[in-house]
């Protein structure tokens, strides 16, 4: 399985690194995060190395991806909290810290201390099709 001998999440994968397991299995990995943002914050990462999720296979993916449904459940169930956000960085601009890829699981509850900055926008006429069309054609590529 390629790991980076650099990357911390490798390392942890590797059982190199203690961490607080929540579940394991041949692609991923899940743990509490050493720096919650709230008690309960999980992180899901693969066992593989991918710096981004753009650089896992869609299987990968699917492998890592399809434990984010009972895992939510569970944070929610033993937290108690009245939300959860699911957030997954990509890159330094986007705000991922580690480059690994991984899929933070935050819980939430009315009025908690983590905010997001959302300044939502518009789009000039005919912007939003133009991006759909090209953003549809380089799927189709």
């Amino acid at each position: 399985m390629g790991r980076d001998p650099d990357c911390i999440f490798c390392k942890i994968a590797a059982d190199q690194v203690p961490c607080d397991k929540v579940l394991d299995d041949n692609a991923c990995l899940a743990f509490l995060d050493i720096s919650p943002l709230a008690e309960g914050h999980v992180l899901l990462v693969p066992k593989r190395h991918a710096e981004t999720l753009a650089d896992l296979s869609a299987d990968e993916a699917a492998a890592v991806l399809r434990h984010l449904p009972a895992l939510v459940r569970a944070v929610s169930a033993v937290t108690g909290c009245e939300g959860v956000n699911v957030l997954q960085n990509n890159g330094r601009a986007a705000s991922q810290l580690v480059m690994h890829a991984h899929v933070h699981v935050i819980p939430r509850k009315a009025g908690d201390e983590f905010h997001f900055n959302w300044p939502a926008g518009t789009y000039p006429p005919g912007r939003a099709d133009e991006l759909a069309r090209r953003i549809a054609e380089e799927l189709s590529a």
